[in-house]
């Protein structure tokens, strides 16, 4: 279940956008359907979607549809206020770190699910099948909520206690300057 290909990196598939909304994977020579792009996500297959007539790369926009539609059918990943949030952060001074974020902390969900999937394999010597997997994962998901609160929280109070030392070091660095709301140096010596 490992997502990482060890072997010699595969070709970028070219799937390309019609002014028809039609898509055409050039390797199969066939229109395809958002499914089936989905269908090469899940097969971990690299892919790039460009519009045929100017070349643009339209692949974060085909992937953007796919969430939509997965987010308006079943259940839904995102909450309504955690997608408030993620709008905020556009054009906001955070929106290159909130990127960085999710990736990582979506990575680091992948790790743990890999490592899961590899232990349960070598407990039970067999492969769970999707149907087997989310029995365990239903079974398991108040601990595995638990454990990534708890992973959360300690990434917060981390970056709080490096804001603080990076602050205090500014401080330190530029203590002849007055920072905002905070008398020049010289006047808290009148005191």
């Amino acid at each position: 279940m490992a997502r990482h290909s060890t072997s010699s990196p595969q070709a970028e598939r070219l799937i390309k956008k019609y002014p028809n909304r039609r898509l055409y994977d050039t390797q199969s020579s066939a229109y395809i359907t958002l499914a089936d792009i989905k269908q090469l996500v899940l097969d971990n297959t690299v892919f790039k979607v460009v519009d045929a007539k100017t070349g643009d790369d339209l692949t974060r926009s085909i992937l953007l549809q796919i969430i939509l539609e997965e987010e308006s059918g079943g259940v839904p990943m995102f909450s309504a206020e955690s997608l408030a949030q993620i709008i905020r952060f556009y054009g906001h001074a955070m929106q290159g770190v909130m990127g960085t974020f999710l990736e990582k902390n979506i990575q680091v969900l992948m790790d743990i699910q890999d490592r899961m999937a590899g232990q349960s394999q070598g407990l039970y010597q067999q492969h769970f099948g999707p149907e087997a997997w989310a029995q365990l994962m239903n079974m398991q998901t108040p601990a595995l909520q638990n454990m990534m609160n708890n992973y959360l929280e300690q990434s917060r109070s981390l970056f709080v206690q490096m804001q603080d030392q990076m602050q205090d070091q500014a401080r330190t660095m530029f203590s002849a300057f007055p920072f905002p709301g905070e008398p020049p140096e010289g006047a808290k010596k009148k005191k």
